[in-house]
């Protein structure tokens, strides 16, 4: 497993709002997956209003 940032703006309201998350995954694609699952039930923001911007892995 390796650890990725995943950095990028979702949606709230009328504004862009930054985030930068670390996630553990063993590919950059499920990390990606992982980061829009957690935006969706956390903030309830769908797929369509998140922007990535950068995935980079770390270590």
């Amino acid at each position: 497993m390796v650890d990725f940032e995943v950095k990028g703006k979702f949606r709230v309201r009328n504004e862009w709002q930054s985030f930068s998350k670390v996630i553990e995954s063993n590919s950059e694609k499920n990390a990606l997956e992982k980061t829009y699952s957690l935006l969706g039930s956390k903030q309830g923001v769908k797929r369509n209003l998140i922007r990535i911007e950068e995935v980079k892995a770390l270590g």
